[in-house]
């Protein structure tokens, strides 16, 4: 690997990046982590950030000068937001730290490209590059073990871990998308570690759990957090089984072709109880919307399977896809299928002499019921339905 993959890559020369470059001064910025890191290993380059000696004030001061808007996303921490029209760049003054306690650090800025190299995670993430040479700063063996896909701390794992306890997850989930020979100090550090997840936030725990599961193929990875005793920390609610059922899912994903979601995973390594759904989402402090996707996916029953459509149409489409993956059924049935809307209305039921209230409700929940039974017929056929509900209720009342 070396500087030819990025003198051959494109989005150093965006537009906004050039003006960055120009604003901040070639030799006072470097590009940093992800974006390299990608871009050796072939991979599309999705943010980028950026690595510099000048000082918060002074980034400001540089790019109000150039035109370029900033926000102080991270100030206390060094960080500004380059807003620019290829995407927001954050640029942050080199830092070393003064005192950590696991969950937060206090910084210092720096001066020396080393220093800030040396506070980072992992080696693969420690690699700078120049802005107009492309020349790649590797101050701790990144290269080689990019070139190897190890996941390796920089210097002692154990240090590095007590600095931010989130480091644990952060190393499991580098290890899924780019390990493939293990670093056994960094397995043994992460279990002997792993007690003190507890401590973080959950909304830190949640985000990296579910970037986690969000990679093509998570499992082998969350199957030695298990075996480690890790994944029991953050979620105890995990039994072997679950494991199986996780590989399970991911099997159905590939087979129908469905993009690999983080939360219908979250739910394969749980126990198919809403309760229990209920209490993770609590726990990881998942949005609104998270928690009722991941209690449906909990609800999912083997009658499910019957009826697919009759599933999707009561709960949405995306809902009935999480049951019947997670089921392991069979989901064609939904493949482009988008449910009708009902095509009766109360008014219709009124107008036919039942009065206006509960019972002209009850009436609508009969033939929309009998409606989906059939596979929503059109309008015509619908009404042939309320036309034999109104009948038979001239005999007996619609049961409730």
């Amino acid at each position: 690997m070396d500087k030819q993959l990025l003198e051959e890559a494109s989005w150093p020369r965006r537009e906004g990046l050039v003006a960055l470059t120009a604003a901040l001064g070639a030799e006072e910025m470097r590009w940093v982590g992800g974006a390299v890191r990608d871009t050796l290993l072939g991979e599309e380059v999705h943010d980028v950030d950026c690595a510099t000696r000048l000082t918060p004030a002074e980034v400001i001061d540089a790019c109000t000068r150039a035109g370029i808007r900033t926000v102080p996303t991270g100030i206390e921490h060094g960080t500004i937001t380059a807003v620019l029209p290829d995407g927001p760049v954050e640029v942050t003054t080199l830092r070393r730290d003064v005192a950590t306690d696991g969950r937060r650090a206090v910084v210092a800025f720096a001066r020396d490209w080393r220093e800030d190299a040396a506070r980072r995670d992992f080696t693969i993430n420690a690699l700078y590059a120049h802005p107009e040479t492309c020349a790649i700063s590797d101050y701790f063996g990144g290269l080689a073990d990019l070139e190897q896909r190890i996941v390796r701390f920089i210097g002692e794992a154990q240090e590095r871990i007590a600095e931010d306890h989130l480091r644990i997850l952060r190393y499991y989930r580098f290890q899924a998308r780019f390990g493939a020979a293990l670093d056994e100090e960094a397995e043994d550090a992460c279990a002997r570690n792993a007690a003190t997840l507890k401590g973080l936030s959950r909304e830190r725990v949640a985000g990296e759990l579910l970037r986690l599961l969000d990679l093509p193929a998570p499992a082998e990875t969350i199957e030695r957090m298990f075996a480690r005793g890790v994944l029991s920390v953050i979620l105890p609610e995990t039994a072997r089984p679950h494991i199986a059922a996780l590989k399970a899912l991911i099997a159905q994903e590939s087979t129908y072709e469905v993009p690999g979601d983080p939360l219908r995973r979250l739910a394969a390594l749980l126990p198919p109880s809403p309760d229990i759904a209920e209490d993770v989402a609590a726990r990881l402090r998942l949005s609104k919307a998270q928690r009722a996707r991941l209690i449906s996916a909990a609800e999912r029953r083997r009658e499910d399977a019957d009826a697919p459509r009759a599933l999707a149409y009561a709960i949405t489409p995306a809902f009935a896809r999480d049951r019947l993956l997670l089921l392991g059924q069979d989901i064609n049935a939904l493949d482009g299928w988008n449910p009708p809307r009902f095509p009766l209305k109360g008014g219709e039921i009124v107008a036919h002499g039942v009065e206006a209230g509960p019972e002209v409700a009850r009436i609508l929940r009969w033939a929309e019921r009998r409606w989906v039974e059939e596979g929503f017929p059109g309008p015509k056929r619908a009404r042939a339905i309320l036309a034999d509900i109104l009948e038979a209720r001239a005999q007996q009342p619609p049961p409730t």
